[in-house]
């Protein structure tokens, strides 16, 4: 039997494998070989994905909502996180603990997760097990009970996550602070866990709203992978999906407050007692695959030769030839509905300053912006790219995230199968532009994580910038 995880350590687990799984490419895809999956929309408006793989007799269910952390209440950060906590506590059919406990006896295993664009929970069976699955998430689309002897509990919960993960965690809170740099006006620059003097003060009425508010079938893709035939999951979904009324109320479409056009570079560094590996980190607001399909494109391959393995151009020039640092990499998250980031990071070796690190990326980077990519060293890239697309398929999770994750920010079925199709179209120019049109000053921030020496201030000082009392963290921005 799987042991039961506490909630934060579930989400931990969640938020790691999400990353593994979609990140940083995103939209990646099945091959045109492969067979499609089978869409369909419920009469409610909820969307469908069947995506066959008969090797096992198992199956995985994920249900997407559409809403994440970006479409939160200002003033309210880490309510669809909070909320993701809150959907395990039951209903009035399902009292707490026993969908997770059924799961547990059948010898599967569950889990959530929550993104700035979505939030998702899924379970993996046995394919016997496929309809009592969809009764449990029917039942807690919308009959989720909620009382303070179990909401304020939770927030606790959310707290100490946040503890674990950011604040006694220098790195993370590096990544916080660029994020909140890089965006001026977008939601996306709040923590996706929030901020912690707001998930103080969140309750039970701001969940429910949350919920009542976003949590419904025409606001929700469900996507099945596994054993399964289409037809059967199309009868299992009308009958337990099917009763549930939309929600007129949501909205088409999204819409967030957008960046102004950047007029300056920023910087923000962290100095931290705890930090025994200094960082450098530098995020370049760039278009996601919803808002520029073929530059996204582009962006991934840039991507891949600038910083991925131990062949790309960051790692050769920083760690192998000089050497100057003992990592260096890029990535790019392609899949959001809004701009995105693009990100380059090293970690210079003892004795090397990061003024020094940082102009070697400018070399790195300047280069790629000057001259065409060699012919040979774009197709690999590119191949390297599709080849991890092919090999991950045998995850039966890793396909249906690949489809959920697509679906929730706007892109179409049609748009993960051909991703392979638009990294092969990519051309040498195309990279050159990207570079020359993306990774520039105005659109970055740069952090700097470093090794605080000062003498600690005593407990009684008060608060540091999180809101956590006696953590000695200290940011800069300029």
């Amino acid at each position: 039997m799987i042991p039961m995880l506490p909630r934060a350590a579930q989400c931990l687990a969640a938020a790691a494998m999400l990353l593994t799984l979609v990140a940083p490419g995103a939209v990646i895809a099945q091959t045109d070989a492969s067979p499609p999956p089978t869409t369909f929309t419920l009469d409610n408006g909820l969307q469908v994905v069947v995506i066959p793989d008969h090797r096992t007799p198992v199956v995985t269910q994920m249900i997407w909502y559409k809403v994440g952390s970006a479409d939160e209440t200002p003033g309210k950060s880490g309510l669809a996180h909070f909320l993701e906590h809150l959907m395990f506590k039951g209903t009035a059919k399902h009292p707490a603990g026993e969908f997770s406990q059924t799961v547990l006896k059948v010898g599967g295993n569950e889990n959530a997760f929550t993104s700035t664009d979505y939030t998702g929970y899924f379970q993996r069976v046995p394919r016997d097990q496929l309809g009592r699955m969809m009764e449990f998430e029917a039942d807690r689309m919308t009959g989720l009970v909620l009382k303070d002897e179990n909401v304020l509990p939770e927030r606790d919960v959310v707290l100490e996550e946040y503890n674990m993960r950011v604040a006694n965690n220098p790195d993370a809170r590096l990544s916080e602070q660029i994020m909140a740099a890089l965006y001026l006006n977008h939601p996306y620059g709040r923590p996706i866990i929030g901020w912690h003097h707001e998930i103080e003060k969140l309750n039970r009425e701001d969940a429910l709203a949350f919920y009542h508010r976003f949590y419904a079938p025409n606001n929700a893709t469900l996507v099945i992978a596994g054993d399964v035939e289409a037809a059967d999951v199309r009868k299992l979904a009308e009958r337990t999906f099917g009763p549930i009324p939309a929600q007129p109320s949501i909205p088409a479409k999204r819409v967030r407050p957008q960046e102004p056009v950047p007029a300056a570079p920023r910087t923000v560094t962290l100095a931290d007692p705890r930090v025994e590996q200094p960082v450098l980190r530098r995020y370049y607001l760039v278009p996601s695959a919803v808002t520029a399909q073929k530059q996204s494109a582009a962006l991934e391959v840039l991507a891949q030769l600038l910083g991925s393995g131990s062949n790309s151009y960051l790692y050769r020039a920083l760690v192998v030839d000089q050497p100057l640092a003992v990592s260096a990499n890029a990535g790019v998250q392609s899949t959001a509905i809004d701009p995105t980031q693009f990100m380059v990071a090293a970690a210079p070796k003892p004795g090397v300053d990061f003024a020094t690190v940082e102009k070697a990326i400018n070399e790195v980077i300047a280069k790629l912006k000057r001259d065409t990519v060699p012919a040979e060293e774009l197709e690999r890239a590119k191949t390297q790219l599709v080849a991890q697309a092919i090999y991950a398929q045998d995850s039966q999770a890793a396909l249906a995230r690949w489809y959920g994750a697509a679906l929730a920010v706007g892109l179409t079925v049609s748009d993960v199968r051909h991703w392979p199709d638009q990294i092969r179209a990519v051309t040498a120019d195309e990279v050159r532009e990207a570079a020359r049109t993306w990774l520039i000053p105005n659109r970055s921030v740069t952090g700097y994580l470093v090794k605080d020496t000062t003498p600690k201030e005593s407990a009684s000082s008060g608060q540091d910038s999180t809101g956590d009392k006696g953590h000695p963290g200290k940011e800069k921005r300029s």
